[in-house]
């Protein structure tokens, strides 16, 4: 009819979009706050987005960095409870990059993740600080446990101050 303005409903596409966005909302509202902060230190692409969608998925606050230096950066603002680190790195390796973490901040949990294998340098990197020294590849259950009690561990820390 003239004069008539016609209402149409909104494209399918349009209410899944909005459907979506309502939804993540309401998720984000309703998401707990992250238990630990962990930071990820591997400079092989991919590696990172890994992590990131493994971790945050149950519920830790996760940082990546590509080199040692960026690992610095993050540990002196960021402050995680947890960090990931790979040993071979270009530029500052991941001995290096411990070292320099220990003198930043002695109480972090630093968990070495890589791919070597060498006794001397395993015995190195714990003589150094590391907490722990899991191989690559590795068993994501056997990570996600080694975290969790790592974590575990730091709470029971936290509570006994």
């Amino acid at each position: 009819m003239k004069g008539e303005v016609e209402h149409s409903a909104p494209p399918v596409n349009c209410q899944i979009e909005v459907g979506l966005r309502r939804n993540k909302l309401l998720m984000s509202e309703n998401k707990p706050s992250p238990i630990c902060k962990i930071l990820t230190v591997d400079d092989q692409m991919g590696i990172d987005s890994f992590f990131y969608e493994f971790f945050t998925a149950r519920n830790y606050e996760v940082f990546n960095a590509m080199s040692g230096k960026a690992a610095l950066e993050i540990v002196k603002k960021e402050k995680p409870r947890i960090i990931l680190l790979d040993i071979n790195m270009r530029g500052m390796d991941g001995i290096e990059t411990l070292q320099k973490i220990r003198e930043i901040d002695k109480d972090a949990v630093v968990i070495m993740v890589t791919g070597v294998k060498d006794d001397d340098v395993i015995r190195k990197a714990m003589e150094l600080g590391a907490d722990d020294y899991i191989t690559k590849p590795l068993s994501l259950e056997y990570l996600d446990k080694v975290v969790l009690l790592k974590f575990m561990n730091l709470r029971l820390k936290d509570l006994n101050k």
